[in-house]
């Protein structure tokens, strides 16, 4: 089959359609001497921002151990892990000085 390229058929934009670097119609034509700047710029949102600091902040959380755990719940159901509660203790009260210090550095 043969089509023959014939005679004023002409391209046209759909109704309706607009460029939107100019702000005018497809298929309008640039004035003579013209030239056409299209830049094309990507907003971050505030969402996404923090989302990337979430990605972030996750990578940097250590791998947990799925082994020491499943043998640590095992321990507990069987009766033989034991809390020290001195050691509790000491670690409960470093983590709210250290807590409490920050806070006074924030202030200050």
């Amino acid at each position: 089959m043969k089509i023959n390229g014939g005679g004023s058929i002409k391209p046209t934009s759909p109704t309706g359609v607009q460029d939107i670097a100019s702000s005018k119609p497809a298929g309008t034509p640039a004035p003579a001497g013209s030239t056409s700047l299209r830049s094309d710029k990507v907003d971050i949102s505030d969402s996404s921002a923090t989302l990337q600091h979430l990605e972030k902040l996750l990578h940097d959380v250590g791998v947990v151990n799925s082994a020491q755990v499943e043998e640590i719940k095992l321990a507990i159901s069987q009766g033989r892990f034991h809390v020290d509660s001195e050691v509790v203790a000491d670690k409960l009260l470093a983590a709210v000085r250290e807590y409490l210090l920050t806070q006074q550095k924030g202030k200050g």
